[in-house]
C-alpha cells in the first residue's frame, strides 16, 4: 500500500504539471495571438513592403523532433492578399563550400533579429545573381554592381518583370503567402496554382510567422 506521503506528492506532482500545461496553453493561445495583433498596428512591426519577416519552421519528421528551419524573408511585394517574399541569404566567400540552403543558425537568426536594421541587405536581381553561374558566391561582378556588398554580404533576389505579372499564374505565383493569414493567423500559408490555373492556399504548407521587423 501507498502511504499518504507517496500520495501526496503524486497528486502535488499532478497538479504541478496540468497548471504548467495550462500555463502553456494560456500562453501560446492567448498571449502570442493577442501581443502579435497589437504589434500589428505598430510601425515597428506591421506589415509591409520592405518588412523583414522572421520564422522558425518545424522540420521534425515522425522519428526526430526539434529540428528547425531558421529563415528571414523580405517583403517585395505586396498586391492585395498576395505578398511576395523573398529568402534573405549571405553570399559565400570563394573557398566556401557551395550551397543553396536559405536557413540560418539559430544563432545567426537570433543576432539578426536584433542587428538586421544595421546591416546592408542588397536586393540583388535574378539575372546577375545567376548571369556568370556564380553559386551563390561573392565575386568581381557583383561587388562592382552592389558595392552595399562590400560592407555586408546579405541579400535578398529581386525577381524578373515576368515573375510579377500575375496574368502568368505559372510564373507568378511562386513563394507567394496570403497577408490576412499573416497578419490574422500568424501564418505562412502560400499560394499554388491548380490544374485550372486557379490560384489556392495550400494549408498543408502552413508555417509560423515568428516576427516582423521594419
Amino acid at each position: 500500500m501507498h502511504s499518504p506521503k507517496i500520495k501526496l506528492i503524486k497528486k502535488v506532482l499532478f497538479v504541478s504539471i496540468l497548471m504548467l500545461f495550462v500555463i502553456y496553453a494560456l500562453r501560446e493561445i492567448v498571449y502570442k495571438p493577442y501581443m502579435w495583433q497589437k504589434a500589428m498596428h505598430t510601425p515597428e512591426h506591421r506589415l509591409q513592403m520592405g518588412s523583414f519577416v522572421f520564422s522558425k519552421q518545424d522540420v521534425s519528421s515522425s522519428t526526430q523532433s526539434g529540428n528547425y528551419n531558421y529563415l528571414i524573408f523580405k517583403v517585395i511585394e505586396i498586391n492585395g492578399d498576395y505578398v511576395r517574399l523573398s529568402p534573405v541569404r549571405k553570399l559565400l566567400e570563394k573557398k566556401q563550400p557551395k550551397t543553396s540552403d536559405s536557413s540560418f543558425t539559430r544563432e545567426t537568426y537570433r543576432s539578426l533579429k536584433l542587428n538586421i536594421n544595421k546591416l546592408e541587405v542588397a536586393g540583388i536581381h535574378h539575372e546577375d545573381l545567376h548571369k556568370i553561374k556564380t553559386n551563390f558566391t561573392l565575386n568581381d561582378y557583383l561587388l562592382e554592381k552592389y558595392p552595399s556588398l562590400k560592407k555586408s554580404q546579405y541579400y535578398y533576389e529581386e525577381v524578373s518583370p515576368n515573375e510579377k505579372n500575375i496574368n502568368i499564374p505559372s510564373k507568378y505565383f511562386k513563394l507567394v503567402y496570403s497577408k490576412e493569414k499573416i497578419i490574422e493567423k500568424r501564418k505562412l500559408i502560400p499560394y499554388r496554382i491548380t490544374d485550372s490555373e486557379t490560384p489556392e492556399l495550400a494549408k498543408e504548407l502552413s508555417q509560423k510567422a515568428s516576427f516582423i521587423l521594419n
